[in-house]
C-alpha cells in the first residue's frame, strides 16, 4: 500500500512544475509580455477614466464643481487632487449636449460605417476581379491598389480639396474643376460625411483586398466544382458557395475598419466633419474633463469591437465538399473587351487614388499660392515659383512668415530624422515583440493566459488612434512620470500600438508550422535560440518582415497618435499640421511629397531584398 506524499514530496513536486513551467521559453515570453501589455493597456485606461472625475485648475470643470453646489467634490487619501461627477453631468445634461456629444457621436458611427461599405465594395469587387476572373493588368493594379493604405491617411483628404473646392461653396482659392472648368459642386460633395466616408474607405480598401483577396485566392475548387457538377447557376454559385466562403474576410475587414475609422482625425479634419476626435481636440484646452469622457466612449466602442470579435470566432462555419473533385480553379469570363475595358476603368481609378495625389502634392510647392489654379485659366505659366523650395534666407514677405525654404528649414529636416527614428525604433520592438508573442500563442493555443496575452496584444490596435494617443498622454505627462515632448514616448505608445501588426501575422504564420519542425530540432538538443534564427525565422520569413514593414511605414504617417504628445517639429506629421495652421500650404504640400517619397522608396526596397510584399500571394 503506497504512502501518501509527505509536505516535502509535495513542494518538490511543485518545485519541478515550476521549473519545466519556465524551461518552455514560450511560457516565460508569454509570461513576460503579459505582464508588460497589462500594464500598457491597463493604466492607460485607468489613468483617463480618472481623468473624467478629476477637477483640472484653469478650466471650466474647476468652475462647475466649485459653483454648482449639487456636485459633490471630494478628495482620495487625503490628497490635495479634487475629484467631481461635474463632468458628466454638464457633457450629458447641458444646453450644448447635442453639439459636443450627441451630434460627433452620430457622425463618428455613421463615417465609420459607410468606410466600412465604402472599403469592402471597393477593395472585395477589386478581390474578386484580380483572383477570379481573366482581367488583364493585374500585377500592375495589384501593386498600385495598396497605394493609399501606404500613403498618409490625411493624402486623399487634401487631394479631394484641391480637386473640388471652390469660393463659392468653402471659400479660400478654387480648386482644380472650379479654377479650369468653372464648375462648383455642391457642398455636401465637398465637406462633410459624404467626401470623408469616400476618403476613408478609399484609404482602408487594401483592407478588404489582402483579406478577401487571401482568400479568394486560396479557395478550396472542390466547393464551386461540385456546384458546376450538379448544374448550378454561377449567381446561385455565388451567393450560397462563394460569398459565405469570404465571410470570415469580410467580417475582419469590417472589425479593423471599424475600429480604425473611429478615431480617424486627419480626414475628418481636412472635410470639416465634427467627430469625435476633432471634438476632442477643440474641447481638451477648457472642457479637459469633458474631452476625456469622449475618449472613453471611443475607447468603449474598440473593447465591443474585440467581443464582436472573439463571437464570431465561436460562431464560424465550416463548408465540406459533397461531391466533386480538386482542380484548379475557374476563372470568370469577362469577353475579349471587358477584360481590357474593366481594366482601363481600375487603371484611372487608381491612378487618381494613387499617383495623382504624388503629382498635385510635387505641383503645389511651385504655386506662388497653393490651392490656386487660376493661372490654369489665363495660361501665365510664368508665375510658377520655386521659392518653397530654395529661399535659403529667413523670409517674411511673400507669403513665407519668416521661415526658409524646405530645403534649407532645420525644423523641417530635424522633424525628418525625428520621424526615421521613432518609426525604426517602433518597428524593430514592435516588431520582435509581436514575433515572439505570435511564436508563443502558437505554441500554447488552448492556454487561456495564451488567449489573454494576444487580446491585449490586439486591442490597442482596436482602440481609436487618438484615444490610445490621450491615454499615454494622461498617464505619462505628470509630475511623476514626464515624458511629454520626447521621443521615449512616442517609441513606447507607437511599439503598444503596433504590436498587432506583427503579432497577428506572426500567429497565422506559426499556425501553418508544423510542430515536428521544431521538436526534430528539441532532440538533437538545439538551443532556443538557434532554432529560432536557423529554423523558424527562415522558414517564416515573409509574414515575420511583414510584421515590422507594417509599424514602420504606419509610423512614418501617423498623426492621430501623435498630435497630442509631442509640439511641431518633432516628427513631420506635427510638423505638417504647424505649417497648415500657419498657412504656408506649400510646406505642407512638401512634407506629404517627402513622406510620400520616403514610404514607396522603403517599401520598393524591402520588396526587392526579401521578396515581401502586402499583396503578395494575391495577385502582385
Amino acid at each position: 500500500m503506497q504512502s501518501s506524499p509527505t509536505r516535502a514530496d509535495k513542494r518538490r513536486i511543485r518545485l519541478n512544475k515550476i521549473k519545466t513551467f519556465f524551461s518552455k521559453p514560450q511560457n516565460v515570453i508569454l509570461l513576460l509580455f503579459g505582464i508588460v501589455l497589462t500594464f500598457t493597456t491597463v493604466a492607460p485606461i485607468v489613468a483617463i477614466v480618472e481623468d473624467t472625475f478629476a477637477i483640472h485648475p484653469g478650466t471650466i470643470d474647476e468652475n462647475l464643481a466649485i459653483t454648482r453646489q449639487q456636485f459633490s467634490v471630494f478628495y482620495l487619501n487625503n490628497s490635495s487632487k479634487a475629484y467631481s461627477l461635474a463632468n458628466y453631468v454638464d457633457l450629458f445634461t447641458s444646453r450644448l449636449v447635442k453639439t459636443n456629444l450627441w451630434t460627433p457621436l452620430k457622425n463618428t458611427f455613421l463615417l465609420a460605417v459607410f468606410t466600412c461599405v465604402v472599403s469592402i465594395l471597393y477593395g472585395g469587387i477589386f478581390a474578386f476581379l484580380v483572383t477570379r476572373t481573366n482581367l488583364k493588368f493585374r500585377k500592375y493594379l495589384s501593386s498600385i491598389f495598396i497605394f493609399p493604405y501606404i500613403m498618409p491617411q490625411w493624402t486623399l483628404a487634401v487631394v479631394w480639396q484641391n480637386l473640388f473646392n471652390s469660393r463659392l461653396i468653402t471659400g479660400g482659392a478654387d480648386g482644380l474643376l472650379a479654377s479650369v472648368f468653372g464648375l462648383t459642386l455642391p457642398g455636401w460633395w465637398c465637406q462633410g460625411l459624404f467626401p470623408s466616408s469616400v476618403v476613408l474607405g478609399l484609404h482602408y480598401a487594401p483592407f478588404a483586398y489582402i483579406l478577401i483577396g487571401g482568400i479568394f485566392r486560396n479557395m478550396d475548387a472542390n466547393l464551386e466544382e461540385a456546384a458546376t457538377i450538379l448544374d448550378t447557376p454561377r449567381w446561385r454559385t455565388m451567393f450560397r458557395i462563394t460569398l459565405p466562403m469570404i465571410k470570415p474576410a469580410i467580417l475582419s475587414t469590417i472589425l479593423l475598419v471599424f475600429g480604425s475609422a473611429m478615431g480617424s482625425y486627419p480626414v475628418p479634419h481636412y472635410l470639416n466633419l465634427v467627430t469625435l476626435s476633432t471634438k476632442y481636440v477643440s474641447l481638451n484646452d477648457k472642457y479637459t474633463g469633458e474631452a476625456s469622457i469622449l475618449a472613453i466612449i471611443m475607447m468603449v466602442f474598440g473593447v465591443a469591437i474585440l467581443l464582436v470579435n472573439q463571437m464570431t470566432l465561436k460562431s464560424r462555419k465550416s463548408y465540406t465538399t459533397v461531391t466533386g473533385k480538386s482542380g484548379q480553379i475557374s476563372r470568370f469570363n469577362l469577353g475579349k473587351r471587358g477584360k481590357y475595358a474593366i481594366a482601363v476603368l481600375f487603371i484611372i481609378l487608381t491612378f487618381f487614388t494613387s499617383i495623382y495625389p504624388i503629382v498635385s502634392f510635387a505641383f503645389e510647392t511651385f504655386l506662388p499660392n497653393p490651392g490656386d489654379y487660376s493661372f490654369l485659366y489665363t495660361g501665365n505659366w510664368a508665375n510658377l515659383t520655386t521659392k518653397w523650395w530654395i529661399t535659403a534666407e529667413n523670409i517674411t514677405e511673400n507669403g513665407m512668415y519668416g521661415q526658409q525654404g524646405m530645403l534649407y528649414n532645420q525644423t523641417i529636416w530635424h522633424a525628418y530624422g525625428g520621424t526615421i527614428l521613432v518609426s525604426v525604433a517602433c518597428a524593430l520592438t514592435a516588431g520582435t515583440i509581436g514575433t515572439l508573442i505570435g511564436y508563443s500563442v502558437s505554441k500554447n493555443r488552448r492556454s487561456r493566459w495564451a488567449n489573454y496575452v494576444n487580446n491585449m496584444a490586439f486591442l490597442p490596435y482596436l482602440m481609436p488612434s487618438i484615444a490610445v494617443g490621450v491615454a499615454f498622454f494622461i498617464l505619462f505627462s505628470n509630475k511623476y512620470i514626464n515624458l511629454f515632448n520626447t521621443y521615449w514616448l512616442l517609441i513606447i505608445v507607437g511599439t503598444v500600438k503596433y504590436i498587432p501588426f506583427a503579432s497577428r501575422s506572426s500567429l497565422n504564420s506559426m499556425l501553418q508550422l508544423s510542430g515536428e519542425i521544431e521538436e526534430a530540432a528539441i532532440i538533437q538538443d538545439t538551443p532556443w535560440f538557434k532554432r529560432m534564427f536557423r529554423i523558424i525565422i527562415p522558414i517564416q520569413k515573409s509574414s515575420i518582415i511583414s510584421g515590422y514593414m507594417l509599424p514602420f511605414m504606419t509610423c512614418l504617417r501617423e498623426l492621430s497618435l501623435f498630435m497630442l504628445l509631442c509640439t511641431q517639429g518633432f516628427i513631420l506629421s506635427t510638423t505638417l499640421d504647424y505649417f497648415d495652421e500657419m498657412g504656408l500650404y506649400a510646406f505642407s504640400s512638401g512634407i506629404n511629397l517627402i513622406l510620400i517619397v520616403t514610404i514607396l522608396i522603403f517599401n520598393t526596397a524591402v520588396n526587392k531584398i526579401t521578396g515581401a510584399s502586402l499583396d503578395e500571394g494575391i495577385g502582385g
